[in-house]
């Protein structure tokens, strides 16, 4: 009597070879990041290592300086008047972080939780706001703050604070972020609320506002990374040193070094400084708010 005939087993021999390409995939995806993040790092070493060197070695194109002069440092906060353009650059700083995040927060409440007429459309044109390039909108806002369009009090807010931050004390994304993330707050906190007699105001202060700490700190990053890079506007509406922020100081400290190239780096390290000390302190949180960016945290209905 013949045995049956048996069919090859070929699933334990693709099963290693299944298992091989995702694995080679995955090494050749962490190998292109890890060659990006080097080529990234480059330009910051560049600067930090060139604010080091001397006149000479920065001539030369040096990577790392014999000696560290720790002097340049010195040197360049102080013949740039860099004292005062960094006091300018965080009042400017301060108050356009806070315009945002209480603008945001009331506007994004309100188009989350409220129902009032047009709130839609309204919404959608707050969102047909961030298709108009900047570039746009800086003459328009330049003839507000010089008076031209509507009174001001006090006249030209030109080489003002009141200038340099008055247009930027609301944003679009930040309004359009935070709405998404409140509209995800079950309502039965809202209708528990109520019964406990909380107003829109109380449930926005002690319930919701808790409850958003991830996307509050990412709208105050954002808002925070482009004002103090800010460079263009106050260059516009600043013609002298009073009111000019660090940025713009920089810009003349390239002026004034002129082929001092370590006195430029040791300048741009310092402008750069608060921005990287600020992301490392928040850094948890902001990576926690990032995923709301994701397009699947995103629900416009």
């Amino acid at each position: 009597m013949s045995s049956p005939s048996r069919t090859p087993d070929t699933g334990s021999a693709k099963a290693p070879r299944s298992r091989f390409r995702p694995t080679l995939l995955r090494s050749a995806v962490y190998a292109f990041l890890a060659l990006a993040a080097l080529v990234s790092t480059i330009p910051f070493f560049w600067m930090l290592s060139t604010s080091l060197m001397t006149l000479g070695e920065s001539i030369g194109r040096q990577w790392l300086p014999e000696r560290p002069q720790f002097g340049n440092y010195v040197e360049a906060w102080t013949a740039a008047n860099f004292a005062r353009y960094f006091l300018n650059t965080v009042l400017m700083t301060a108050t356009i972080v806070t315009g945002v995040v209480v603008t945001s927060v009331l506007a994004a409440y309100a188009f989350a939780r409220l129902h009032f007429f047009g709130r839609d459309v309204i919404f959608a044109l707050l969102l047909s706001t961030l298709m108009v390039p900047e570039t746009i909108t800086m003459i328009p806002n330049f003839l507000v703050i010089r008076g031209d369009i509507i009174p001001l009090p006090g006249g030209s807010w030109l080489n003002s604070l009141q200038g340099l931050s008055f247009p930027f004390l609301a944003s679009a994304f930040s309004i359009f972020l935070l709405r998404q993330f409140f509209i995800k707050i079950p309502w039965e906190l809202w209708d528990a609320a109520r019964i406990d007699g909380a107003g829109h105001l109380r449930f926005l202060l002690q319930i919701v506002l808790p409850m958003s700490k991830a996307p509050l700190l990412v709208a105050a990053m954002f808002a925070f990374i482009g004002s103090w890079n800010a460079f263009l506007w106050p260059l516009l509406v600043t013609t002298g040193h009073e009111w000019r922020p660090l940025m713009v100081g920089l810009w003349s400290l390239v002026d004034e070094a002129g082929a001092r190239t370590q006195l430029i780096m040791a300048g741009a390290a310092i402008a750069i400084l608060p921005t990287i000390i600020l992301y490392f302190i928040t850094q948890k949180q902001f990576t926690e708010g990032g995923r709301l960016l994701r397009p699947e945290a995103v629900n416009p209905t």
